[in-house]
């Protein structure tokens, strides 16, 4: 009895440590969420895949928005389901923001990568990481726990040619040729990515497009030669007479200067036909193998963008909707197509969404809501009704420059959006009655609502973990 115990002690040992493991034929859905750099809400219908293949075939969220409407604070939520004030991740750049700030932080640690693998799924990034990234902190050859494939530009990453890429630790240089188009070379790498996968997987397809300069693949440069900037009645906003100093000095933007928003445009539309055909290349690739029926595809925007609306010929940073809201459209196994959610989301929701559809354990500091209730069409009775938005000023002179807005947090309700400003300033808008933010309510409105608006925006800024899914309901 002792020598048999003995060996099977030596068997044992010889065994591989416990890991995440895979039950043989595990059926859960794989998930892919692909998410375009500055892409403001409204501009779908312009992209024939994403229109046929998503919003078609899925659900479009009437109501999503960011935590943060600049790009570096807003993946950082994404990744982790936090509000910017509990992961600290305030700015694109250092000290206070970018890259740097999240691996010096470690929260690099546990994100919705490293659950997702922990819970056996097969995970990939490629694209956009965080701004900056390397950075000044890690090696252009690190690649961050919780990603089985890692495809990310170290360097040029805008201008969509010329770029490197460190693909699992290896760099390599793009040049360009034709074929170096990086939405292309994600396309690539995405199917076979989804072809090679045994196992359930979690792909975050993040491209550049539409993000400045905008530069388009060869084959869309000639592209929407007629298009416009849409004319909305924010756009170059007539009076701004109560509006907070940083609009109301701002002069109305010259006729001379309306041709290059409409230019700016027509660039953005032509980028954004590459990440479209990237969301073709995807679904063929998943019809291919067999794999699109168990599949969820998300598709979605890190923040908005102003395109003259509001006096800003471009630009983002604003508590406006034009920056802070962001299409949001979902299909897959039990999603109906060509459904509206009007339920208020935001990306905190993101990662626990992935984390319930794919088993995986969200940790407790996580924020977010899991949409999936909403998107299997049996909404829970109870909520939010608030999202809460904060932006911080960054100190590097260089991107503050690009931006400006003073410091603010603002709350999003259903009817309401309400600023306040490290200045002192406040912004109120009663949406019903005027969805485009033209007048500012805060002088004359009922002290009381302000009162209850402004109790709501303390109790969200000052939440964390699973309180904050408390704070969001309260009226």
């Amino acid at each position: 009895m002792v020598k048999r115990l003995c060996r099977l002690a030596c068997l044992l040992l010889l065994l591989p440590l416990a890991g995440p493991t895979m039950a043989e034929g595990d059926s859960r859905p794989n998930i892919v969420l692909i998410m375009a750099d500055d892409l403001e809400a409204g501009t779908l219908p312009n992209f024939p895949n994403i229109t046929q293949h998503l919003v078609h075939q899925g659900a479009s969220f009437d109501r999503f928005f960011v935590t943060n409407s600049w790009c570096c604070p807003s993946r950082a939520s994404i990744l982790r389901s936090q509000h910017v004030h509990s992961h600290g991740v305030l700015t694109n750049t250092a000290p206070e923001g970018g890259f740097d700030r999240f691996h010096a932080l470690g929260l690099e640690r546990s994100t919705i990568g490293t659950w997702m693998q922990q819970s056996g799924y097969r995970t990939a990034l490629m694209g956009k990481f965080l701004n900056h990234y390397p950075g000044t902190s890690a090696q252009e050859t690190f690649v961050p726990p919780g990603w089985n494939e890692w495809d990310v530009p170290v360097r040029d990453l805008y201008s969509e040619y010329g770029y490197r890429l460190n693909e699992n630790g290896s760099l390599y240089d793009y040049g360009w040729s034709e074929q170096a188009y990086l939405s292309d070379v994600m396309a690539r790498k995405a199917s076979d990515f989804i072809t090679g996968s045994q196992q359930p997987f979690f792909l975050y397809l993040a491209p550049i497009g539409p993000h400045n300069p905008a530069n388009p693949a060869v084959r869309h440069a000639d592209a929407f030669p007629l298009a416009m900037a849409p004319r909305t009645p924010s756009f170059n906003q007539a009076d701004v007479s109560d509006e907070p100093l940083w609009l109301r000095t701002r002069p109305p933007i010259p006729p001379t200067a309306i041709d290059g928003i409409d230019e700016r445009y027509r660039a953005r539309l032509r980028a954004m036909l590459g990440v479209d055909d990237l969301v073709g290349s995807v679904v063929q690739a998943l019809q291919q193998a067999g794999k699109l029926d168990n599949t969820y595809i998300f598709f979605t925007s890190d923040n908005g963008f102003h395109l003259g609306t509001h006096r800003l010929k471009q630009g983002k940073t604003t508590p406006f909707e034009e920056a802070i809201k962001v299409p949001l459209v979902v299909r897959g196994p039990g999603i109906k197509a060509a459904s509206a959610i009007t339920q208020m989301g935001a990306t905190i929701d993101l990662a626990p969404t992935f984390a319930e559809l794919g088993g995986a354990t969200v940790p407790t500091f996580a924020e977010g809501r899991s949409l999936v209730p909403l998107l299997r069409g049996k909404p829970p009775s109870q909520w939010r009704k608030q999202v809460l938005v904060e932006f911080t000023r960054p100190a590097d002179r260089s991107s503050a420059a690009q931006t400006p807005v003073p410091a603010y947090r603002a709350l999003r309700t259903e009817q309401y959006t309400y600023v306040r400003y490290e200045t002192g300033e406040l912004q109120l808008y009663d949406l019903n009655t005027d969805p485009y933010q033209l007048r500012n309510l805060v002088e004359s409105a009922d002290p009381e609502l302000v009162e209850r608006l402004d109790q709501r925006l303390a109790g969200m800024v000052a939440c964390s973990a699973a309180n904050c899914r408390e704070a969001d309901q309260r009226e």
